[in-house]
């Protein structure tokens, strides 16, 4: 059983990524998450195993409950939009809280820039450059993902699984 769970502003699409790896659905209406679970049998690299992904809210008035997860988590994946530079400055913000919390920043993580879509068709406020060099600095890999589209969405859980097993 792999334990991800998703960190990110809030409007960002970490529900819509999650329920796109789920069930092949792109949710197109914007509803605050107060944090819900999923779990999915996948075979990963000829091995049946389990995720089980936590999709926590990202409005700051959920952030005392925030450490609670934390610490249940064995994988992050940190989403921020590429639309809107605000909420990629937020992904440090997480990513202190989550090494605060675990004590440590060898922590499987992954950085993802959703809505790479809207992004395509002019509205990028975050480059690509920057992002990968956050990541760089981070030592972690760094995705560019569109829930409406799927695209790099099943890559993109696949890779977390990848390298939680790693660490077992």
């Amino acid at each position: 059983l792999h334990k991800v769970i998703m960190v990110g502003a809030g409007g960002v699409g970490k529900s819509a990524l999650t329920l796109q790896y789920m069930y092949g659905d792109f949710v197109e209406e914007y509803d605050p998450t107060k944090a819900d679970s999923y779990r999915k049998k996948v075979v990963l690299d000829d091995e049946e195993c389990q995720i089980d992904i936590l999709d926590t809210a990202g409005q700051e008035e959920y952030a005392a409950i925030r450490d609670n997860y934390y610490r249940s988590g064995e994988g992050f994946i940190c989403v921020f939009s590429l639309c809107e530079a605000e909420t990629f400055q937020l992904t440090s913000t997480f990513r202190d809280q989550i090494s605060r919390v675990l004590d440590t920043d060898q922590v499987p993580f992954i950085l993802v820039g959703n809505k790479a879509d809207l992004a395509g068709m002019g509205r990028r406020q975050v480059n690509r450059s920057e992002a990968e060099a956050q990541a760089a600095q981070w030592n972690c890999p760094y995705l560019e993902t569109s829930a409406k589209t799927s695209e790099n969405v099943n890559l993109l859980y696949e890779q977390m699984m990848r390298l939680i097993a790693q660490r077992k």
